[in-house]
C-alpha cells in the first residue's frame, strides 16, 4: 500500500522502534527493498537522494512505477525525496507524486531552515506529503569531506524551537554519524542526550541519517531514546557491489538480467538485518 510516512512514524514514535529508509536509485534497487520489506512484514521507505534524480533518472520517469510497486505491496511503504536543498525540484517532486520529501535547509542560517521548511510544509499539505527536516549537519567520508565534528551537532534547544514553530512531522538530527563508508572497523561515537534532550521537549519522531557502519548497539541505544526512522544507503549498495564482485569473478559471463536481479537480492538480506535491528519486523 502507498502511504506518506506521517502514519507510518506515528505509530514506530508510539511503539519505540523504527522504519528504515532505504536510498534507492532504480526499479531494480526499489524492487529489492519492498521485497526485503515483505519478507519481513515491515513498513518500508524508499529514499530517492535529490543528487541521484538529478544526474541519473529523472523523478517524472521513476516516481510512477514505484507507486504502482508500493500500492500493489501488502506493507505500508513511502516514497520519499532524501536531502531536497533545491526546493524547486522538490516540490516538482510532490506535484508528481512523492508521498514524502526531505527538504535540507540545513546549511542555511536558522532562520531561513525556518522560514525554507515552513514553506514546504504548506506546500506539501494540499497534497497529503509529509515533510521532514533537519538541524545540525552531517559529514560525509570521502575525498575532500570528513566525518561530522561537534560544530555539527545539533543544538537541541534549536530543534525544539525548530519543530514548534514549522510543524514538520520528522526531524533529522545530527549527533554523531556521518554519511558514507567508515574506515573498517570504526565504529561512530553517539551523543545520546542530543535526542533525548528533543524527544522529551517535542515527541516529534526523529532521524538518524548515516545508519550504515552505525553499529547495533548505537542503534539500539537510539531507539531507546527516540529515533524512529533509520536512514541507511551506503551499506544496501556495498551489498549489491560486492555480490556483483564475487560473482563476475566466479562467471565472466553471467547475464545481465540475472547480475541484477541477484545483486538487489543480495542487498535485500543486508536490509532484513537492519529491518530486525530497528523493531519494525512485522508492524506491517
Amino acid at each position: 500500500m502507498y502511504v506518506s510516512m506521517r502514519e507510518m512514524l506515528r505509530k514506530a514514535n508510539e511503539g519505540s522502534y523504527a522504519v528504515m529508509a532505504i536510498n534507492a536509485f532504480n526499479i531494480e534497487s526499489t524492487h529489492g527493498i519492498i521485497q526485503a520489506a515483505e519478507a519481513m512484514r515491515s513498513p518500508i521507505i524508499i529514499d530517492l537522494l535529490q543528487d541521484h534524480l538529478k544526474s541519473i533518472v529523472d523523478c517524472n520517469l521513476i516516481t510512477n512505477p514505484i507507486i504502482r510497486m508500493a500500492q500493489d505491496s501488502p506493507v505500508p511503504v513511502a516514497l520519499n525525496l532524501d536531502h531536497g536543498s533545491d526546493v524547486r525540484h522538490l516540490k516538482r517532486c510532490v506535484h508528481e507524486g512523492f508521498s514524502s520529501v526531505m527538504v535540507d535547509a540545513s546549511a542555511l542560517p536558522f532562520e531561513d531552515n525556518v522560514r525554507v521548511t515552513r514553506d514546504v510544509v504548506s506546500f506539501a499539505e494540499p497534497y497529503g506529503a509529509s515533510v521532514e527536516a533537519e538541524v545540525g549537519n552531517m559529514g560525509l567520508v570521502g575525498e575532500g569531506s570528513g566525518f561530522t565534528d561537534a560544530d555539527m551537532y545539533t543544538e537541541p534547544e534549536a530543534a525544539i524551537s525548530f519543530i514548534k514553530e514549522t510543524g514538520v512531522d520528522a526531524l533529522a538530527v545530527s549527533y554523531g554519524s556521518t554519511h558514507g563508508n567508515y574506515p573498517e572497523g570504526y565504529v561512530p561515537t553517539f551523543h545520546f542526550d542530543i535526542v533525548e534532550r528533543i524527544k522529551e521537549a517535542t515527541g516529534c519522531p526523529l532521524v538518524l541519517h548515516g545508519g550504515s557502519g552505525a553499529g547495533a548497539e548505537n542503534i539500539k541505544r537510539s531507539l531507546e531514546v527516540g529515533i524512529n526512522k533509520i536512514n541507511v544507503g551506503t551499506d544496501y549498495m556495498n551489498a549489491q557491489r560486492e555480490f556483483v564482485r564475487q560473482a563476475l569473478a566466479a562467471d565472466p559471463e553471467l547475464d545481465y538480467p540475472s547480475l541484477a536481479t541477484r545483486a538487489a537480492e543480495a542487498g535485500g538480506e543486508v536490509l532484513k538485518r537492519y529491518i530486525e535491528l530497528a523493531g519494525s519486523a512485522n508492524k506491517a
